[in-house]
């Protein structure tokens, strides 16, 4: 149950960081957003796979 807690604030934080806008975060491009689906990704498999 606490590790399934982490990876919610964990995705989150990642949305949070993921929309552009500051204006420091303006440059980043893909990056965050693509960092975002890949854990979204890993956390869906992992789901399906009944390991979380």
């Amino acid at each position: 149950m606490a590790i399934s807690t982490i990876l919610l604030i964990l995705v989150i934080l990642l949305l949070i960081g993921a929309v552009p806008a500051w204006p420091y975060s303006r440059g980043w491009g893909y990056g965050p957003s693509g960092l975002l689906g890949v854990v979204l990704l890993i956390l869906i498999i992992l789901l399906l796979m009944g390991r979380l």
